[in-house]
């Protein structure tokens, strides 16, 4: 998700923000006031797992169900998820302590898991699924303790208490597998200052759960679906054997406690990022890259540009100029229009609109305007941005394919606004269909993708042709020089010249300015982690873009002193070669920091990846191709052409 932008004056506010951006948000949802003994609703999201990449809705396993099940209308970036929020059978009242309860207990009898389904939960859990509930749509929480001995003294260890998302589902040892089947619910509320002679009212600010393997002979319960756990720690876990039938008892606790924190900060504990030194560190880095970058190209513009045209520009002497400098020998050609213009003016369009979407969705989301108490509210945004951000692109794609001398507007629009996007939708719908073999809820329904389709023709493509339209009758790009009718022949370039090369060398730097940020966004992505400081993101959005234009900027001008006039294509595959090392990045992460071993979630790793790399490509591609088109266009236009 990694993405630029442009403009500086708001960085001393953004300081600010970044310092906190974990506490700044607006709030998805009015709160909502509970008061004494109310029923406080725990709903399931979904089953996640960083080993497999596949989620599965909550009742997948073989779960207590409550007398009707009923599933949460959801929005699109829910869908796309994998979410599937459905009601559980838990009974938590507001304030009501619960000290044990058996879950669907018909007259004191445990459950009973067939060996297929004794087979599964073993599944399940060695492939380490978490469980995730929400309460008040706030998600549940594992407590972690870790305690840091820094002085090396053991009277000087330092607790360090961190939250895992989700619980567990259950652990493995010694070759035996384990189910959590007894839930500790510690919910934490804030009371209400109110006047006098008023009832007070409650909000939940924290969502906490102790997982615990209990087995079943050490529970005891009676006929009204009460039960007793055995005290302190001599109780066994609760074994499931996958070749035999197993029963247990599913229970669960709840505890509350009257808390500090306000409900507009109660997401703070999920959000907090313990490393925020890094980040600044990070930042640091990428302005040096920058600034680097900013020295190298102010000697090139300012000592070399200056000297070339104004001895170009001296009219006793242009013959022995022309010989020394090579920029200026190809200005009969620098501007003739490449090999497919079609496809490179889509191309531009598709990373006119990326552009555009990333932009938006990140300065808002800076904003905090979209928070992850709204549930795949991100996603939406961005779906529907990259829609209706088809205006611009189309626009862009337009203008440059007539400045490129190109005839065939209608057809040149409809690449425009089926070449992107019809190959994230094919490489989607294959990944899909594996997806769907596993019976996974991340497979986007049927439904939804005739929905998506809809949404692509019926939103998309008119806006892309509109803008096309429009784009197309404005006066194109005014090029400074005229372009000669035989093509000047291109010297043999050295190997530095080669466009592999070039990618190698250009790709390094932006790539370095954002490499630490992309840890998070992965960790975020393949190991459901929230990400939410967007203030940082914000930043090294308007680094990347600025690094990707002096980049291209420099990389064309030495095409050009080598006589290669080929320019067009050429910098926009070497001003996207950071993705080539988001690519090796990728697979650096997949080999190091995943525990993936199977085929179906290798290739959902590796077909998301391939999308993200496509895309980055056609972004930093695209920031890099118009710094160096205004670029080459403003140093041909200093020069004096008979």
């Amino acid at each position: 998700m990694a993405a630029a932008m442009d403009w500086l004056p708001w960085s001393l506010l953004l300081l600010s923000l970044t310092c906190d951006s974990h506490a700044f948000y607006v709030p998805g949802v009015a709160p909502i006031n509970f008061h004494q003994n109310d029923p406080v609703e725990i709903k399931a999201v979904k089953l996640t797992s960083s080993r497999t990449q596949l989620p599965y809705e909550y009742y997948s396993l073989p779960f207590c169900q409550p007398s009707k099940i009923t599933y949460k209308a959801e929005n699109l970036g829910e869908v796309l998820r994998g979410d599937r929020i459905v009601n559980t059978p838990f009974q938590v009242l507001m304030n009501s302590e619960k000290k044990c309860e058996v879950l669907c207990s018909q007259s004191n009898k445990p459950v009973t898991l067939t060996v297929e389904q004794s087979r599964l939960v073993a599944e399940r859990i060695t492939e380490d699924y978490y469980v995730h509930l929400i309460a008040d749509n706030l998600p549940v929480a594992t407590r972690l303790e870790l305690y840091s001995n820094r002085e090396g003294d053991d009277k000087k260890k330092e607790k360090d208490v961190q939250f895992e998302h989700g619980y567990r589902l259950g652990f493995t040892d010694v070759n035996k597998i384990y189910l959590h089947n007894h839930l500790s619910f510690i919910l934490y509320y804030h009371r209400e200052d109110l006047e006098e002679d008023q009832e007070h009212t409650y909000r939940v600010v924290r969502f906490e759960v102790i997982p615990q393997s209990i087995r079943l002979e050490d529970i005891k319960a009676d006929e009204k679906s009460s039960c007793t756990l055995p005290e302190g720690t001599s109780s066994s876990p609760q074994e499931i054997d996958p070749t035999k039938e197993n029963q247990l008892y599913f229970t669960y606790s709840v505890h509350w406690e009257e808390s500090d924190i306000k409900w507009a900060s109660r997401w703070d504990t999920y959000l907090t990022m313990s490393d925020v030194q890094i980040h600044w560190f990070s930042i640091i880095n990428s302005v040096v890259v920058v600034f680097f970058l900013s020295g190298i190209l102010s000697m090139i513009i300012i000592r070399t540009l200056r000297k070339d045209i104004a001895n170009y520009n001296k009219e006793d002497d242009i013959e022995d100029t022309m010989e020394e400098s090579g920029w200026k020998l190809v200005h009969g050609d620098v501007f003739r229009p490449p090999q497919y213009p079609m496809i490179l003016s889509s191309l531009l369009g598709s990373g006119i609109q990326l552009f555009c979407m990333i932009l938006i969705v990140i300065f808002v989301a800076m904003l905090g305007m979209l928070s992850p108490s709204s549930r795949g509210a991100l996603m939406t945004t961005a779906c529907f941005l990259f829609m209706f951000m088809g205006v611009f692109g189309g626009f862009s794609a337009g203008r440059l394919y007539r400045t490129l001398k190109g005839h065939r507007w209608k057809k040149g629009a409809f690449c425009t606004a089926t070449l992107y996007p019809g190959v994230v939708f094919g490489i989607c719908f294959v990944l899909n269909c594996f997806i769907w073999g596993k019976h996974s809820s991340g497979a986007v329904p049927f439904p939804t993708m005739v929905a998506l389709l809809c949404m692509w023709f019926g939103i998309s493509l008119p806006l892309v042709y509109l803008g096309y339209y429009f784009g197309f009758r404005k006066q194109p790009y005014d090029n400074p020089v005229r372009t000669n009718q035989i093509p000047r022949q291109i010297p043999e370039q050295r190997w530095y010249m080669n466009r592999f090369v070039g990618i190698l060398m250009a790709g390094i730097l932006p790539f370095g300015a954002m490499f630490i940020e992309l840890f998070f966004i992965f960790s975020a992505i393949w190991e459901n982690q929230f990400y939410y400081l967007f203030g940082f993101l914000f930043l090294v959005f308007i680094i990347l873009v600025v690094s990707c234009s002096q980049i291209s900027i420099v990389m064309v001008y030495f095409q050009l002193c080598a006589e290669d006039y080929r320019w067009w294509w050429r910098n926009f595959l070497v001003s996207g070669g950071s993705a080539f090392y988001v690519l090796v990045y990728a697979i650096f992460y997949f080999v190091n920091k995943l525990d993936i071993v199977e085929f179906i979630p290798s290739l959902l790793y590796f077909g998301y990846t391939a999308l993200m790399v496509l895309s980055f490509w056609l972004l930093t591609g695209t920031i890099g191709f118009y710094a160096a088109y205004m670029f080459v266009r403003k140093i041909y236009a200093a020069v004096k052409i008979d």
